[in-house]
């Protein structure tokens, strides 16, 4: 078999098993490779332009790796032997440079993504935002909405093409709100708030979970994010307005014991302040000096280093 066909046959080996890594990625619908957002279609574009970039290397290198070990193999006779060779500068100047350009690019596209794609950073919408406060307890989410007087727990709605605006803190170990069609993963920490701008853009109800182990219950910590039209937002507002549980200080206690698998739950009203409580209660046990210095910290570490 000539070397043209070797060449050949190793060409389409690379190119089915991509295309087969294609269809098997596309059939399983991975949420990340699918986004549904602003916010994670823009981080789906980035991860897939990263990853082609440096296909432009991987792919090479793989291929020369099986081509020397065939060609250099022992019992290939025909192969130049070349003791003295020390070295060629047009191939250093190939596979040192190419990666420098690649890198190059690379650390340009991180630099403005990183600041585009900041959590912490506003969407541009002309619809108004809506809050939403949410709280990681053992092993639940619950979101506040502070404009709307309800809360919820393992379920979140919201109107689709509306920025969201999503306040994080926890009364339980660290943990980290996540929902992949989206957008990244926000970290939540007690006694600290970190902050996340999604928006969908059309109807549809996603999956959300938690992307930090934090104990036994963990996998069960997932919920339902729904988003819908104005009016069905509205409707569904007034709908857990007229509900008969209300989240009084005695409910919250209650719901903040570690359980497992908890089922959607929703609530008229809840106590004025009680996510502001929740921070505060973990900021205040050092004294107002350190409750002050926590507060302070956690501003700069959630917005400096909490990223996606």
């Amino acid at each position: 078999m000539g070397r043209k066909y070797k060449l050949f046959i190793l060409a389409l080996l690379v190119i089915g098993a991509g295309l087969l890594t294609l269809i098997v990625m596309h059939r399983n619908n991975f949420a990340v490779l699918n986004p549904e957002g602003t916010i994670a279609a823009q981080q789906r574009n980035l991860l897939v332009f990263a990853a082609g970039l440096s296909l432009v290397v991987v792919i090479p290198v793989f291929i020369l790796v099986f081509h020397i070990a065939w060609k250099y193999r022992a019992n290939n006779t025909k192969a130049t032997y070349m003791p003295d060779w020390s070295g060629s500068r047009k191939l250093e100047f190939v596979w040192w440079g190419i990666p420098l350009v690649l890198i190059t690019i690379l650390a340009v596209i991180t630099w403005q993504s990183s600041h585009a794609l900041d959590p912490y950073k506003p969407l541009a919408s002309t619809k108004k935002p809506i809050t939403i406060q949410v709280v990681a307890l053992d092993w639940k989410w619950l979101f506040l909405y502070p404009e709307q007087r309800i809360a919820t727990v393992n379920y979140i709605a919201f109107p689709e093409k509306t920025p969201v605006n999503l306040k994080i803190t926890s009364d339980a170990p660290m943990n980290s709100l996540w929902i992949p069609k989206l957008g990244g993963q926000v970290y939540a920490m007690a006694g600290m708030q970190t902050q996340l701008h999604l928006m969908a853009d059309k109807e549809g109800v996603y999956n959300g979970s938690s992307a930090n182990i934090s104990g036994e219950g963990f996998a069960g910590m997932t919920f339902k994010a729904r988003s819908s039209s104005a009016s069905n937002f509205t409707e569904w507002v007034h709908d857990v307005q007229q509900s008969s549980k209300t989240l009084t200080d005695a409910e919250y206690t209650r719901l903040a014991k570690p359980s497992k698998n908890n089922p959607e739950s929703f609530y008229a009203s809840y106590e004025s302040g009680l996510y502001d409580t929740i921070m505060m209660k973990y900021m205040m046990h050092g004294g107002a000096h350190n409750g002050h210095m926590s507060h302070e910290l956690a501003e700069g570490t959630s917005h400096e280093t909490m990223r996606h």
